[in-house]
């Protein structure tokens, strides 16, 4: 439930990720120029910048034109990324800090006396070690990958799953401790569909020359993958072919995306005898124990019953030598990015089928996304220190209060909510919390392991380390001070097991938010496109599922419900009918969630300013627009955002948000308050026919 495009899918599977960090390959070898001061690099970014209004297009046309035009118009996409915009802008920004604080650890790692910013240091140091990673190769992975080989029976083979897991990978199926959705204050184990090396299970089922010519691709990126790992073109083609086989049918039992976003669908608790009697050909003590699951476990949560089935069926009926390739190519893929020219070229020759991107990275930029990913924690404090002071913090919360008390407000207003309903609603609004900026307590790195030597070896370190940290979860009370994102992160989301919502230092600054800016600029994007629309998540299709303390469970009275679905459908009806790319449209049903909370975030964000202008005053025009429009223009340049062709074909399929310009216009076009605020008529494009207004939050 992310605000962004950037991390929301944080569980799915790496290349999948890899559209949203986009183009992370670099060429061995290259050299790296010294960090030129960060106030040579980049312009600042403001809130609401005029220069990128088109004046020439109608606000009641199109709004998001009207508001980013001047800049759409000449903006180039930089030919190692897939898009352009507001969330890239802050991504550099925000990335040339990181920058300054790992090249001052990396400079300083043998004489500090902190161990955690000594590891630091020595993190980012062995990924920026081409040299070292050109000279290694595939070196570093031998051992591991001779364990795979001497894989003979089904019990090797779970364990030589489970080490990929733990090391990173993803391999078979997902192993997590989540909060049980029965019982949110505690962890439970959490078994989920994985195992697949495309983003999703439809690009293994969909039909037609392009899906084919796709799926050929992959068999081809495969092979050369385990050829580079010293395979025999012969045997890595054979090998190719039958994991390429073995991943289909692990796609065909795969839940579809869409069916996922009901929490029902992966609500299926069981006890360990019955996971035993679903799965019997997993030896589960022994899977548990290789994995280092010590707690004793009472209850499971087996998110896809019919994948585990068929997972099951697969365990005996495939080859053992088609497993061993499997997973010697899935431990390969971990690492792809961070072995040695060949290795790196591919992975990113595949990946960019998917983003759109045209080169590389820099390797600095690379490495320090790894390094926040792996030890975020560790550069977060510094980060912090250098962009975000306390009084940035509290004006921030003062807008996110201004939030809550808004749709408060709105939800003693519903007239088609019952006031059994509402008083729960009210209920789980309150208890709602948040954290803003950064966290209060710092993870512990102690028990990290960091070398000088290959940085592929750190990675697995660093994942097992993670893996450590939570793999005795089970059964404990959930950590509620726990951050899901790092610091320096352009983004924000809502956690319905904790009721919380969260926004990192890095989204906290323009574009997103400028204390020293007006009410109408801050409230337009951080209240609305942000704390107004994870706020609304809490309530949205699935979010409403969850009480205030973050149980799943059905709080509404039934004619509440039924309304909602009707509205909702509204919604989908809505988005289904925008063109994404080429001749495809929108997926409503994916994208419903987020719809819904960009319209409630835009719908609380503009009550929350008139609440703001009537405590502060109005302010007279500013570049000639008055406080509404400016909150709408602020809205609106929030989504800035210019994205290639083959990212946004990959996004029909895998995220569930709608493309940036519906997520502007299709929310503005049901407001009465946008179309009083540019004069805007019946019949615009931006003004929606009364009865096809959805009527939720």
């Amino acid at each position: 439930m992310s605000h962004t495009v950037f991390h929301s899918l944080s569980r799915a599977p790496r290349l999948a990720a890899a559209l949203f960090f986009l183009a992370t390959g670099v060429a061995g070898g290259q050299r790296q120029a010294a960090t030129p001061r960060l106030d040579q690099q980049l312009a600042p970014l403001r809130v609401i910048d005029a220069t990128m209004i088109d004046a020439a297009a109608k606000a009641c046309s199109d709004f998001f034109q009207f508001a980013n035009g001047a800049w759409l118009a000449h903006d180039t996409i930089p030919a190692a990324y897939s898009s352009s915009g507001v969330s890239r802008d802050m991504a550099d920004r925000n990335e040339l800090v990181v920058r300054s604080v790992l090249d001052e650890a990396m400079a300083k790692r043998s004489s500090a006396t902190n161990s955690t910013q000594r590891k630091l240091g020595t993190f980012y140091a062995s990924c920026m070690d081409s040299i070292g990673a050109e000279s290694k190769g595939a070196t570093t992975m031998r051992p591991l990958l001779s364990r795979i080989d001497a894989v003979g029976s089904r019990a090797q083979l779970l364990a030589q799953i489970a080490e990929v897991q733990m090391n990173g990978g993803d391999a078979l199926f997902a192993y997590g401790p989540a909060a049980d959705a029965h019982d949110a204050e505690h962890y439970i184990v959490w078994l989920a569909q994985a195992g697949l090396g495309l983003p999703d299970r439809d690009y293994y089922t969909d039909e037609g020359p392009s899906a084919d010519s796709l799926r050929t691709a992959y068999v081809d990126h495969v092979a050369k993958i385990l050829k580079l790992s010293g395979e025999e073109p012969g045997a890595a083609g054979g090998d190719a072919v039958r994991i390429m086989a073995l991943e289909t049918e692990l796609a065909k039992a795969s839940t579809r995306r869409v069916d996922l976003r009901d929490p029902a669908a992966t609500d299926h608790p069981m006890t360990p005898a019955q996971l035993a009697a679903l799965v019997p050909n997993v030896d589960w003590p022994a899977y548990f124990h290789a994995i280092g699951l010590t707690a004793s476990l009472t209850k499971v949560n087996v998110a896809n019953p019919d994948f585990f089935k068929r997972v099951n069926e697969l365990l005996v009926s495939t080859p053992m030598a088609d497993w061993r390739a499997y997973v010697r190519f899935h431990a390969l893929a971990q690492v792809s990015p961070w072995l040695n020219e060949p290795f790196v070229n591919e992975d990113f020759a595949f990946s960019s089928r998917f983003t759109g991107a045209k080169e590389l990275l820099p390797r600095w930029k690379r490495c320090a996304r790894e390094t926040d990913r792996l030890m975020g924690e560790a550069l977060g404090q510094a980060y912090v220190t250098r962009t975000f002071p306390a009084e940035a913090r509290a004006k921030a919360r003062a807008v996110i209060d201004d939030i809550r008390a808004a749709f408060h407000e709105r939800l003693l207003r519903l007239t088609w909510m019952s006031d059994s309903t509402r008083a729960q609603a009210l209920d789980k609004l309150m208890k709602m919390s948040e954290k803003v900026g950064y966290p209060d307590r710092w993870r512990d790195y102690t028990r990290l392991v960091v070398g000088e030597g290959a940085f592929a070896l750190n990675v697995q370190r660093a994942s097992a380390f993670e893996w450590r940290r939570t793999v005795n979860r089970p059964g404990l009370p959930v950590d509620k001070t726990e951050w899901a994102m790092t610091v320096p992160t352009v983004n924000a989301y809502y956690d319905a097991t904790v009721n919380e919502m969260v926004f990192p230092a890095g989204a906290l600054v323009p574009q997103t938010f400028d204390p020293a800016a007006d009410d109408a600029a801050n409230y337009g994007s951080l209240g609305g496109s942000w704390a107004g629309h994870e706020l609304t998540h809490g309530f949205d299709d699935q979010g409403r599922h969850y009480d205030a303390a973050g149980n799943l469970r059905d709080w509404w009275l039934s004619a509440d419900s039924v309304h909602f679905s009707e509205q909702a459908a509204l919604v989908v009806q809505q988005y289904n009918g925008y063109i994404q790319v080429d001749t495809f449209h929108v997926n409503g049903r994916l994208t419903l969630g987020e719809d819904i909370a960009d319209y409630g975030g835009v719908l609380t964000g503009y009550d929350a300013l008139q609440r703001a202008l009537q405590r502060n005053g109005r302010p007279g025009l500013i570049d000639g627009f008055t406080p509404e429009q400016r909150f709408f223009i602020a809205y609106a340049q929030s989504y800035r955002q210019h994205t290639r062709p083959a990212a946004l074909r990959t996004r029909v399929t895998v995220d569930p948000h709608a493309p940036e310009e519906w997520r502007v216009n299709a929310p503005l076009s049901n407001m009465p308050a946008f179309a009083d605020a540019f004069h805007c008529k019946p019949g615009d494009p931006m003004v929606r026919a009364a009865e096809l207004v959805p009527k939720i939050w």
